[in-house]
């Protein structure tokens, strides 16, 4: 007989919890999505200087390399977790990371500053979705004497990220070509993608409030 730890508004749609090593198994596979989200918002930094030199990007168009990224970050967050409340937080998590990866393919190739923009937008998308819904989904995998516990290391993954980012672009930059600062996150993201495919349950909100279309 399986055991129901979920929270009060958060219901699996599977019918049953994972075992102790495959929610554990979750969580890692939920760490390695955030890594590359927290990666990805300092990692650009150090490559300022090359794009300017092998794009011709002008200080207008650095300025809105970085903010593309982290303006759709910060705008699509709430609406995210508010869709994946409703239709699915498994199944909008995968969407993000798909979202995530490809444009990161996309940014690593770019050959005009518009195209990196642009790419920089979606890579906004899905890092938006990936963070809320990748908290969402806790309360179905743990129970509440774990899942503080899962939380810590939930905000410890996107916490190493963010000083990790200028040190691995760093050396990206000194072995590699500028793109690579995108183009390691396919090779991670893929990764995290298959491993949330497999050990995440899928779960909605049952009692999530209507949708404010005009919000």
């Amino acid at each position: 007989m399986s055991e129901n730890h979920s929270h009060p508004n958060t219901t699996p749609t599977t019918g049953t919890e994972p075992g102790s090593s495959r929610r554990w198994a979750g969580l890692a596979a939920l760490v390695v999505a955030l890594l590359t989200v927290g990666l990805d918002l300092m990692v650009l930094n150090v490559a300022l200087p090359t794009l300017a030199q092998d794009l011709g990007a002008s200080t207008t168009q650095l300025q809105w390399i970085v903010n593309a990224y982290t303006l759709v970050f910060a705008a699509l967050m709430l609406p995210a977790g508010g869709f994946g409340d409703r239709y699915g937080r498994k199944r909008l998590l995968l969407a993000g990371l798909v979202a995530f990866v490809a444009a990161s393919a996309w940014a690593a190739f770019s050959g005009s500053t518009g195209s990196l923009i642009a790419a920089r937008a979606v890579m906004g998308i899905g890092a938006a979705i990936i963070v809320p819904l990748s908290l969402g989904i806790l309360p179905t995998l743990f129970g509440p004497d774990q899942r503080r516990r899962a939380i810590a290391v939930w905000v410890g993954a996107l916490g190493v990220g963010l000083p990790l980012g200028p040190i691995v672009g760093g050396w990206l930059l000194q072995h590699f070509w500028w793109g690579s600062v995108f183009l390691i996150n396919v090779p991670v993201g893929v990764a995290a993608l298959v491993a949330c495919a497999v050990l995440l349950p899928e779960s909605v909100d049952p009692h999530a409030p209507p949708l404010d279309r005009l919000g």
